[in-house]
């Protein structure tokens, strides 16, 4: 019953009521709205300014990511957010940032456009290292990422170092050698790194970079980035990609008349470290580069190509001053294969091959006689063995500064091979290898380092070198694929406690006939021949020629034989690997090593040469490197 003191509520009209309800129900939808909807979508550029950390580990720029540190970034970061683009292709130097541009796609993806993705990387090791020391650092450094990717080590875990699942999708990493790892499970993503390092072939099922884009088939909206430093022109396939691409380049405006331009490294002035405006001529400091490059823009050379492609090259970098470049350059001058590195990992351009043969004509004109067995610019003797089923070839080879060679000797022992102690081998041991080598201060040298071919007469081969290895005694076994380093690690020892020595035969040719086409005596690299060195010998320098062939449609350069003798070649490539085995600290400072056999010979002058066997003297410790030289002059001309 109510109180009948309180006075009746006036009840509220039907409408009243209505309109309430309704309100209601708006402010609900905007809630819900608000807390259900999706994040923005971001483009890659504007994802890693907002959510991408460096860690402290990974970069010497910890912090916030800032696209803005190197502008021209975005323009390759946000090529993968644009829908019509299925292929980007990145032709640059080294030093611009093209790792992290690959990781910030990695965190995009994980964290904006969920997918299965491959990273392929040049080896197997070099995909664990990169996982290791990059990918987990990111994920690590990037509150936006921690968490969303499993930790390795738990039980049921689908994470691996080569394989990290995450909502939506995963990342996979493989070495474009493994067949095995480009031939499993659909891919919308690919993102090839190093493309010119990749073998030919995987195993024999064809061309890595083929074998993953394969594998995005089923994918409407595939992405597919190549990114490399190129190599030799022709091969490269980088090059090959971009040359299909619109071809962007990245255009600075002058801070003085604004002429738009591409930076290219003929118009840095030396003496200054500056850079020539193409259209002003006004020098332009380093001090001015951060503010063209944020005012810079890409433009395309094809427009309406159906792939994207930019190259750079390290004058853009932050990280890299022009004066350093010019000091790269001038100390990459010295030889035609740290100019070739130079041209590679710093401008971003290939390498062309000027000549393939040798003219051996011209090699025994520069037949000269030493003033005594060994120059006095010689510090290190390195011998190198080729052993055939008759007779084994040996030479000996001094070492100056800047890698400058003279042949000190040269010989066929005949004999029977394919006995472990027989007469022949016996006669390498006390006629070369443990002989001192007069040199002309009046002091003595011994062979350092030697290396023996155990391609032909392995067991016996092995038997030999086992007991020698502490003189520096090694076997080897050449591999001719393209790419593959000078020297790789040895493998494990064989039941004669050897380790065999991989040597990459096409790198050390291209080294060895770079070398033989120079003609200035006291160029670092240049080759010297003594008056008695044979013509037959001097003419198996041609008898291999490099050639360029397609396997699986790739185009692949290879040294083929032309004429039946080739040892001399093959002698040259051991001599170089047995140089290399020495160390860094022996064949960077070679100069160093013949100052101290001078100053030695001539504390001595009268001493006789040692007898065979004794023991050499150690060798000197390496001193400290010179300081980068600069060169006095104007603008680079005819630098190549």
């Amino acid at each position: 019953m109510s109180d009948p003191t309180t006075p009746a509520q006036p009840a509220q009209p039907a409408t009243a009521r209505l309109e309430g309800a309704q309100k209601m129900r708006s402010v609900e939808r905007r809630l819900r709205a608000q807390i259900f909807r999706p994040p923005p979508r971001l483009t890659v550029s504007q994802w890693a300014d907002a959510h991408r950390v460096l860690s402290s580990v990974a970069s010497a720029e910890a912090g916030q990511w800032r696209t803005d540190r190197a502008p021209y970034q975005r323009g390759i970061l946000d090529a993968f957010s644009d829908p019509a683009v299925e292929t980007v292709v990145v032709m640059s130097s080294a030093q611009v940032g093209k790792t992290e541009i690959v990781l910030n796609l990695l965190g995009h993806f994980i964290d904006q456009d969920p997918s299965p993705i491959l990273v392929l990387q040049p080896t197997l090791d070099m995909a664990k290292a990169f996982s290791k020391d990059r990918l987990k650092e990111m994920l690590r450094a990037s509150p936006r990422l921690r968490g969303k990717v499993e930790e390795s080590g738990r039980r049921g875990s689908d994470d691996t170092l080569l394989h990290k699942a995450f909502p939506g999708g995963h990342i996979t990493m493989v070495g474009a050698n493994s067949a095995a790892g480009l031939a499993s499970r659909p891919i919308r993503v690919v993102l090839a790194d190093e493309v010119d390092r990749y073998p030919a072939s995987a195993g024999d099922e064809g061309d890595p970079v083929s074998l993953a884009r394969k594998r995005t088939a089923t994918f409407w909206n595939r992405k597919v980035g190549l990114f490399s430093t190129p190599t030799i022109k022709g091969v490269s396939r980088i090059e090959a990609a971009f040359e299909q691409s619109d071809q962007r380049r990245y255009y600075v405006p002058c801070p003085h008349c604004g002429v738009a331009q591409v930076l290219k490294f003929a118009n840095l002035v030396f003496d200054d470290a500056a850079y020539a405006c193409e259209g002003c001529g006004a020098l332009i400091q380093e001090r001015e580069k951060t503010t063209m490059l944020a005012r810079g823009s890409w433009r395309a050379e094809q427009p309406g190509a159906a792939i994207v492609g930019f190259h750079l090259n390290a004058l853009y970098s932050p990280w890299t001053s022009w004066r350093a470049l010019i000091d790269d350059f001038l100390d990459a001058k010295r030889s035609p294969e740290t100019l070739r590195v130079f041209v590679n990992t710093m401008l971003g351009e290939t390498w062309e091959i000027d000549g393939e043969g040798v003219d051996t004509g011209s090699l025994k004109e520069r037949r000269e006689a030493y003033a005594a067995e060994v120059p006095a610019a010689c510090g290190v003797l390195t011998c190198a063995v080729d052993v055939q089923r008759d007779r084994l070839e040996v030479a000996i080879k001094g070492w100056g500064a800047g890698q400058e060679s003279w042949l000190i000797a040269h010989d066929r022992l005949y004999g029977d091979t394919s006995q472990p102690n027989g007469e022949v081998w016996q006669r390498l041991e006390t006629a070369y290898l443990t002989k001192q080598y007069r040199h002309e201060s009046g002091g003595t040298l011994a062979i350092r380092s030697t290396c023996i071919d155990s391609g032909d007469q392995t067991q016996v081969v092995y038997a030999f070198v086992a007991p020698r290895q502490r003189r520096g005694v090694r076997a080897t076994k050449g591999y001719s694929v393209r790419g593959k380093p000078l020297i790789s690690k040895p493998g494990k020892p064989n039941k004669y406690a050897v380790r065999v020595v991989p040597i990459g035969t096409d790198t050390a040719k291209d080294v060895v006939f770079a070398r033989l086409s120079l003609l200035a005596p006291g160029t670092p690299g240049y080759m010297h021949f003594p008056q008695g060195a044979d013509e037959a010998y001097l003419e198996q320098f041609a008898a291999e020629k490099a050639f360029v062939r397609r396997v699986k449609g790739i185009p692949v350069r290879e040294y083929r034989a032309v004429k039946d003798r080739n040892e001399a070649i093959d002698l040259e490539v051991l001599n170089l690997a047995a140089l290399h085995l020495l160390g860094a600290g022996v064949y960077d400072q070679l100069g160093i090593f013949a100052q101290k056999a001078q100053d030695d010979g001539a504390k001595a002058p009268s001493r006789p040469a040692a007898a065979a066997g004794d023991r050499p003297a150690p060798m000197p410790a390496p001193l400290p490197p010179r300081p980068a030289y600069r060169r006095q002059g104007g603008y680079v001309q005819g630098w190549r």
